[in-house]
């Protein structure tokens, strides 16, 4: 019987946090190695999507006290990349024991490194499941459980209920007034509760507010901290009622997207794209759209810091998840003056929305409580449903039912507790129906890709696989370039962002090409070359609009040639179909030099040029990109099958995952990127 002793788990949180407010939400993944005598000899935390994943960097850390050594895992490994580094970082430093505190919420993650340790020998726990001596060991469990459960609540919303998990957040005064009857509400909570809003922010990918906060308040949205992550800050407004300025409108400070009715206020949708503030057109707006939108984005977490007009629909529509309220030991008064949530149609209390999992805290001289609502379940119903296929959908019922009426919470938690008894058939069920998408012709297939993190993960420019390219300016056409030195990038994004100032006769141009290359994490260095080329385009190389297909192509082809997994992994999207064949339903991005195989497409809903866009109707040039390098390392392959059996080998291999770059370095544009050897 084995006793896990899991108080290392929660260790590493205060890190995990610290790293929140740095880069834009992601799986939180933390490792702490421990010696067998009890001594933490490594640890880490995972910077952001697309960096060296925790395993590796506490093995880094441990060197050789690492072998015989226990991995605390708050979260199961994820490698989305390819090559598995972190469980093999673990397993080839000898490491004996894993304990994992929550299973990895993505459907293409879960499990996967668990079995991978197994199956190498180590002794694998995971909280919840391995059997405790004492009720004191029994209680530390339960504990660590539930800090890798909240470390990890965007990524369980996400994947279970297919959207982010949406925050409501507000401040009101004894008597549940936000303001008074005037609208003044400054302050309502402490300089301490306000100093928790703050960090919130910096944890979410982006804040959502009204036009009536707009209008009333002019509030900035930020983070009040110097660097980090800047939440993209949206106002929803179906009108445009919006005023000609406002804080928000300023651009350097944070991103701002404005949402709003299609064909609304035309003349003053074309003011704000001249500030740099991102607008979308819906249909109908409603909560619920905006969600979403943040969904297809990518966004884990939203904090909704609207009014009660606003908040009300997005809890009746089932968008808020959580609540956030702050309870100041104020009493204001006044029939007229604001409360938090607006009309929600309840006649009698017997309608009122009962929130799961409630905790309080003081925070100075307030009273911080925080809940969830319906539409989420609560984290432990959530981490049940993983472990049952049909818990996804029934989850995402169950949110869906707040659009009928919060009113039937009643019957959606019970409809929650019987999907969650399905039985293992049903999961073997939905393995087929999966197996049975992939076996579909190849030509019918369109894989989308996006997030680092994500099932082709790979294919993103954030992937954390380095390429050795030219310091220089490379020309249009990708085998030229100014220089002939050479260094290591980071990512593809680390270059491409340093391209678009390479080689500019300007002292902050040169600078900012080392800070970007520098940058820590693929997040950062795009965050620092977008900043910098909306606000100082002088500095941006007078050629970059020619020139940036031809530097991404040339990345991208080091990238796939240098990189076993990767390269697989873009291999493996090309089917069993032969490079004659031909795309028949690939729609406007497919049919590249008559090439079969699944159709990629960088799912990005705000890039028009190197994504889909919102709409689909993106010009998709990175799908396309990485359907021209598949195409020239399936013909390199072609090629290398007529030259004897040893190269027949090497093909094989590099076709089933273990091969690379000794197979595409005979190609002409490897040959034009290889640095010079020394003599």
């Amino acid at each position: 019987m084995q006793v896990v002793t899991p108080t290392c788990l929660p260790s590493s949180q205060g890190r995990l946090l610290q790293l929140k407010c740095v880069t834009a939400p992601h799986p939180n993944a933390a490792c702490v190695l421990v010696s067998p005598n009890g001594q933490v000899v490594g640890s880490a935390c995972h910077r952001a999507q697309g960096t060296t994943p925790s395993e590796v960097l506490a093995v880094q850390q441990a060197r050789e006290a690492a072998r015989g050594a226990t991995a605390y895992l708050n979260l199961e490994t994820g490698d989305c990349h390819g090559d598995e580094s972190a469980v093999a970082a673990l397993v080839g430093a000898g490491v004996s024991r894993v304990v994992v505190g929550l299973r990895h919420p993505l459907p293409h993650l879960r499990n996967k490194a668990i079995s991978a340790f197994a199956a190498a020998g180590l002794d694998v726990s995971v909280l919840g499941q391995a059997q405790l001596h004492a009720s004191a060991a029994q209680h530390d469990a339960e504990a660590a459980l539930r800090a890798c459960l909240v470390a990890n609540e965007p990524l369980l919303h996400r994947a279970v209920l297919k959207k982010p998990l949406s925050v409501l957040k507000y401040a009101m005064t004894l008597d549940g007034k936000i303001a008074t009857a005037a609208g003044h509400s400054a302050w309502v909570s402490s300089p301490q509760s306000r100093a928790v809003v703050f960090d919130q922010r910096a944890a979410s990918d982006a804040v959502v507010v009204g036009g009536n906060t707009v209008r009333r308040d002019n509030p900035r949205l930020t983070t009040r901290r110097e660097g980090g992550h800047l939440p993209v800050r949206v106002v929803m407004s179906r009108t445009l009622d919006l005023p000609h300025h406002a804080n928000l409108w300023d651009t350097e400070a944070a991103p701002t997207i404005v949402m709003t009715q299609r064909g609304a206020r035309q003349g003053f949708q074309a003011h704000l794209r001249s500030r740099g503030v991102e607008v979308m057109e819906f249909d109908f707006l409603t909560p619920d759209n905006v969600a979403d939108y943040c969904y297809q984005r990518g966004f884990l977490q939203v904090f909704w810091e609207c009014g009660g007009t606003l908040a009300a629909p997005a809890i009746s529509g089932g968008v808020i998840h959580k609540v956030l309220a702050f309870i100041a030991p104020k009493i204001i008064g006044g029939e007229r003056a604001p409360t938090p949530v607006g009309e929600l149609g309840n006649v009698e209390m017997t309608q009122a929305v009962s929130l799961l999992e409630p905790a309080w805290k003081q925070v100075g001289p307030d009273l911080m409580m925080t809940g969830y609502l319906p539409s989420s379940g609560g984290l432990s119903a959530l981490e049940q449903a993983l472990s049952f296929p049909g818990g996804r959908a029934v989850a995402a019922a169950a949110a869906g039912l707040g659009s009928t009426g919060i009113q039937q919470q009643q019957q959606q938690q019970h409809a929650t507790q019987q999907l969650l008894q399905e039985q293992q058939s049903g999961a073997l069920l939905l393995q087929e129906q999966q197996q049975q998408q992939r076996n579909r012709a190849d030509s019918q297939r369109v894989i989308s890709f996006y997030k680092a993190w994500d099932e082709w993960g790979a294919l993103s420019n954030f992937s954390p696989h380095p390429i050795r390219m030219p310091s220089g300016a490379l020309g249009s056409n990708s085998s030229s370039s100014s220089s002939s030195s050479w260094r290591e990038y980071a990512s593809v994004e680390h270059y491409y962002q340093s391209q678009k100032f390479a080689g500019v006769d300007h002292a902050d141009a040169v600078a900012l090409v080392e800070s970007i290359s520098a940058a820590l994490s693929p997040e950062e260095a795009a965050q620092l070359g977008r900043r910098v080329e909306r606000e100082r385009p002088e500095l941006v190389r007078p050629d970059w609009a020619d020139a940036k297909r031809s530097v991404m192509l040339a990345a991208l082809r080091v990238k796939f040639s240098s990189h076993a997994g990767p390269g697989a992994m873009l291999l493996s999207t090309a089917g069993s179909s032969s490079s004659s064949s031909s795309v028949t339903s690939a729609g406007a991005w497919g049919g590249i030099g008559g090439e079969g195989g699944a159709v990629l497409v960088e799912s990005s809903p705000h890039d028009r040029y190197w994504g889909q866009g919102y709409d689909g109707s993106g010009q998709n040039h990175l799908g396309l990109l990485l359907m021209q390098v598949r195409q020239e390392l399936l013909q390199q392959q072609q090629q290398q099958q007529q030259q004897g059996q040893q190269q027949q080998q090497q093909q094989h291999h590099a076709v089933n995952g273990a091969g690379g770059k000794a197979n595409l370095d005979s190609s002409s544009w490897a040959r034009d990127l290889r640095q010079p050897r020394a003599g």
